[in-house]
């Protein structure tokens, strides 16, 4: 694969375009609110990096094309492919009942009304199953909609849900936790986000045996050469990782929230969190999503079949669950500034089902809390990957992703 540097000519980027991108994402590095940033653009087997800006808002190393970042919810999409394997060879059915597995989810109970007391319930419908997982509808996630309710209050208040200040526990307690909790809605009524993510990693580690890093490992990354992927950054590549910033809200201050060495990306984590414990970099995750783009093929390898790779790219909501999935995008627009507008969920990622921006249709991919955006466009023949370290707690990190999926949609000349 070529590398493209600033003035050579190529057919998939107009020169102009690329220049422009750059100056673009130069300009909110010099504004001071984003440390530094590595951003990556490819087209037809033509790639090119920018990395821009240091590691540190106090100076440090510069990035580089190999830094390594918390990839955050762009964990998602590439998790998300370990079930994959498992539906192809027939270890899991998306119509599998779950508790075979997951006996924590068996028989569960579903509040009367999302927003109700935690005692009020009735019985399941059904079992959760595993389309259940890989769609974000069986039942329990994090729901914008019922924010402040006794069932999300719940939710942070077990410690199902990784926060700065709260790492999870091991899996099998962590599913403890989960199965202590009613469910909100009934097992595919409703489209929730993140939590099934989490259950999913459990799940292909009780199936297979192995923990769901080392199948993600040896199915996944290692075929795709992906070398610096992980849940955590080891010894030896430790000064590749930036910290991570969460600006105040109020003054724009950056805040450390994780720092690089002793941080908690240093050490394997007690629970390998596929909805958002990633750690990678721009050339590793350009070889997940060019594989989608091929249709489950790398190189000469057939990572994923063709069809399991449709299910996860293509809409999988029905109009009812399309309706929570909409109301995270259009009714929390401080929460995106213009990213989330896409209509549609595959299995662990987005895809549009509507013209919302400069984007294509059927474009899928996903969004990080901690500044990072992922999205491969099957129309365009595009991967666009831009990431940073400064998380959402101020609009700086969005407004930076919106416009570079602006710039790189405006550098197509065909």
């Amino acid at each position: 694969m070529k590398k493209i540097t600033m003035g050579q000519s190529n057919n998939s980027f107009s020169k102009t375009g690329l220049r422009k991108m750059r100056d673009v994402l130069a300009r909110h590095v010099e504004s001071g609110k984003i440390p530094g940033l590595v951003a990556l653009v490819s087209r037809y087997g033509e790639t090119h990096v920018e990395a821009i800006g240091k590691m540190r808002y106090d100076g440090g190393a510069p990035m580089r094309r190999d830094t390594i970042f918390r990839m955050a919810s762009t964990s998602k999409p590439v998790t998300i492919a370990a079930v994959a394997v498992l539906l192809d060879e027939c270890k899991l059915h998306l119509d599998d009942p779950v508790d075979t597995w997951l006996p924590e989810l068996a028989d569960r109970q579903v509040l009367k009304r999302p927003d109700g007391p935690l005692d009020e319930t009735v019985p399941a419908r059904r079992p959760i199953t595993v389309r259940d997982l890989m769609t974000s509808t069986f039942g329990l996630g994090v729901d914008l909609t019922l924010m402040g309710s006794p069932i999300q209050n719940a939710i942070f208040e077990v410690g199902i849900y990784d926060t700065p200040l709260k790492e999870l526990p091991e899996p099998d307690e962590w599913m403890r936790r989960l199965g202590t909790l009613p469910l909100s809605y009934q097992p595919g009524e409703q489209w929730q986000y993140h939590v099934s993510n989490e259950v999913l990693g459990v799940l292909v580690a009780r199936v297979t045996g192995q923990t769901f890093e080392t199948f993600l490992r040896e199915r996944i990354f290692n075929p795709l050469g992906m070398k610096d992927t992980g849940f955590y950054v080891p010894s030896n590549k430790i000064d590749r990782l930036p910290p991570a910033f969460n600006p105040d809200p109020q003054t724009g201050e950056f805040i450390v929230w994780d720092e690089t060495k002793g941080g908690r990306y240093s050490k394997p984590p007690a629970f390998q969190a596929g909805g958002g414990g990633l750690v990678s970099t721009v050339d590793d995750y350009h070889a997940y999503f060019q594989m989608l783009l091929n249709q489950g093929v790398h190189g000469t390898k057939r990572i994923l079949s063709r069809p399991v790779v449709q299910l996860m790219t293509t809409n999988r909501l029905t109009p009812e669950q399309q309706a929570y999935r909409d109301d995270l995008a259009k009714n929390n627009v401080h929460l995106s500034h213009g990213q989330g507008q896409h209509g549609g969920w595959g299995f662990g990622m987005a895809v549009r089902t509507y013209r919302g921006d400069y984007a294509s249709i059927g474009q899928f991919g996903w969004d990080g809390g901690t500044g990072t955006t992922v999205y491969a466009d099957p129309d365009k023949q595009l991967t666009g990957i831009l990431l940073t370290q400064v998380g959402m707690s101020t609009a700086d990190s969005a407004r930076l992703i919106h416009d570079f999926w602006t710039m790189i949609y405006q550098a197509i000349e065909d």
